[in-house]
């Protein structure tokens, strides 16, 4: 069965375009996080940025305490965020890259590059009883030097295969290439004993196409989920994605 995680980064945005500084306010990522844990979510995800734009670390404390499912913590490879996690123990930490001018993350890390440092961090992490996860693209370089750290998950960038899904204008090839990509690295890294997640810009539209990704564990998903809620409210939204992915695997 593919599962759900919800990310809640979003809910926390809007709390702090309003209460940003003020340790309080509305709407309450955790309360928002035990609503999808009842609606059937198999585990939130939150992201707990550098420069605190959204989730907070008072927010990750009461994840950690009041959640039943899954806490995946979405983090820079930073030894403050390091640190805090080892504290924390997330059942799951997902190392992703950050940039302060990006709204979003923009894409994956470059395990190449920073491969000793994320093998460090990755020890260091399962040491504490904590999985991890390299948020990355489906790059074949990047997928090996993932493997080579000895992570248990990646998390494989779908961001631009939704780019190219949703392109008005766009060539409906460049889609179908994107989604090539991944069904690659899921391959590979499957043969490379990893364990394949998906996120970034899933909705409820691309889901469908996705689903021809082979051997996914877990999809991470939230501003579309945040986004719908808003209409429906967000247990309703968490079933109605629960829907959509209960095709993936039946053939």
């Amino acid at each position: 069965m593919l599962k759900l995680g919800v990310n809640i980064d979003h809910v926390a945005t809007v709390r702090e375009a309003r209460y940003r500084g003020r340790g309080f306010g509305e709407p309450c990522p955790v309360a928002a996080a035990l609503l999808c844990e009842a609606a059937g979510a198999h585990g939130i995800t939150a992201h707990l940025r550098e420069d605190r734009r959204h989730i907070q670390d008072r927010d990750v404390w009461a994840l950690r305490e009041k959640i039943r499912t899954r806490l995946n913590l979405e983090m820079a490879n930073a030894p403050e965020i390091v640190d805090l996690a080892l504290k924390l123990k997330p059942e799951i930490v997902c190392l992703v890259p950050e940039r302060r001018l990006e709204v979003t993350t923009e894409g994956g890390l470059d395990v190449v590059a920073a491969e000793k440092s994320l093998a460090e961090t990755r020890k260091r992490l399962n040491g504490a009883g904590i999985e991890v996860s390299l948020f990355i693209a489906p790059d074949p370089g990047q997928i090996e030097a993932g493997a080579r750290t000895g992570c248990q998950f990646v998390e494989l960038h779908t961001g631009r295969f939704a780019e190219e899904f949703h392109n008005p204008a766009g060539d409906p090839r460049a889609a179908e290439a994107e989604l090539q990509r991944l069904i690659a690295g899921a391959e590979q890294a499957h043969a490379l004993g990893l364990q394949v997640n998906a996120g970034h810009g899933l909705n409820y539209e691309n889901l469908s196409a996705l689903c021809r990704v082979p051997h996914l564990v877990e999809l991470n998903i939230g501003h579309s989920i945040v986004s719908r809620a808003v209409s429906v409210g967000l247990v309703p939204a968490v079933r109605e994605m629960l829907a959509a992915m209960a095709a993936y695997g039946a053939s």
